[in-house]
């Protein structure tokens, strides 16, 4: 069990509530990524910038033996934050609420215990990944070279969990994560006179009807046993209140747990698309915007890191092979390449958490100790020395 200094947890609630007042998108990561770089070299560790733009590889070698790869993200989100406290974001629009300013800290205070206390015999490679959030960091990384730069037999991350306890861990041998595409639908008719229905085809009354259809589409083209969901969140049609318009725009999300049904999904919407509007005189196109593949958990890594989290201080229970969520991450195109294993770590103190995404969400700073404890006592184990 690796036991975590008190400096070194003090430490990194300062580092991780400085990232919070510097919040960074995508590929713009340059302060964070600087401020990362510096604490690293600080710590003794052979650092490499610059992959994926803003992306950061440290490696820490302690003797002959196997490699492996820990990794946070580091970008923040568009949202403008909404509280009070001391160390409130001080880039207006821009703000951590998905809590990657925590997990950039657990896994710094993760390097820096260590490079201090080399109890394994092996290498490690501490992976700080920009662009998590919709513009795909972890691909580009992939794309150029991580594995091949840096080889490692597996590859482990975390993410704060509102919802689950402080103390608790989640993790399962499949999926964590769903898939998500976007899709994007145009449904020209002609346009008329709204006293005059015949004179036209109504693209919003065969959108209608296209929307409960592909709702539908779950529960009897798919076995109810596929977990999936599509949801429509955009209608724009029309511009006077008296006119049929010519055209609707709807889009949407489809989120899988599995890359065939993920498939499956995308010949069922092309085929309603194109059918559905058919005896409403419209046509129907649909454009896809492919994003993160299914976060699918290797069975032999999530089992090491189960038995590292049962383990690990402080950590009260773990919740194995538990039902996933249908939201993505794109540690996904890591786990394409490479073994690995994906975790969330419980958030939810006595006052439960915001949600992720929310205006009003703070990284608890109490779980810090937990996650530097989960992978350093994951790199102790698996590293043995």
């Amino acid at each position: 069990m690796a036991v975590i200094s008190r400096e070194i947890i003090e430490q990194a609630k300062l580092w991780r509530r400085d990232f919070h007042t510097r919040p960074e998108l995508g590929l713009k990561e340059y302060g964070t990524a600087r401020t990362i770089s510096e604490l690293l070299s600080s710590f003794g560790l052979d650092v490499h910038t610059g992959i994926a733009e803003t992306g950061i590889v440290a490696t820490l070698r302690n003797g002959e033996g196997p490699s492996i790869g820990l990794r946070a993200d580091i970008d923040a989100l568009p949202i403008h934050e909404l509280n009070e406290f001391d160390h409130i974001s001080q880039h207006p629009g821009l703000m951590h609420a998905c809590g990657h300013d925590g997990h950039t800290a657990i896994l710094l205070g993760a390097a820096r215990h260590l490079s201090e206390n080399r109890h394994f015999r092996g290498t490690v490679y501490f992976i700080f990944q920009p662009a998590e959030e919709n513009v795909g960091g972890g691909e580009m990384m992939v794309k150029e070279g991580l594995f091949e730069r840096f080889p490692m037999q597996a590859v482990y991350a975390l993410h704060n969990w509102p919802g689950l306890p402080v103390g608790e861990v989640a993790v399962s041998q499949g999926p964590m994560m769903a898939s998500q595409d976007n899709f994007y639908i145009t449904l020209t008719g002609k346009g008329c006179h709204a006293a005059m229905p015949e004179l036209g085809a109504d693209p919003v009354v065969a959108g209608a009807q296209l929307i409960l259809s592909l709702q539908s589409l779950i529960s009897r083209r798919l076995s109810p046993l596929e977990q999936t969901v599509i949801s429509l969140t955009q209608l724009q049609a029309g511009e006077a209140i008296n006119v049929i318009p010519e055209t609707l725009h709807m889009s949407g999300t489809l989120r899988c747990l599995s890359r065939t049904t993920r498939e499956t999904c995308w010949r069922l919407i092309e085929e309603y698309v194109q059918a559905v509007p058919q005896p409403y005189g419209v046509k129907g196109e649909v454009r896809w915007e492919f994003g993160y593949p299914v976060t699918q958990n290797h069975p032999a890594q999530a089992v090491i890191l189960r038995d590292a989290a049962e383990n690990a201080p402080g950590i009260t229970q773990v919740h194995f092979n538990n039902a996933p969520s249908m939201a993505a991450e794109d540690f996904a195109y890591l786990l394409e390449a490479c073994p690995g294993a994906y975790f969330w770590l419980g958030a939810d103190g006595t006052t439960p958490s915001a949600s992720l995404h929310s205006p009003r969400y703070d990284f608890n700073d109490d779980i810090i100790p937990l996650g530097i404890g989960v992978l350093a006592t994951l790199v102790e184990r698996e590293l043995k020395a």
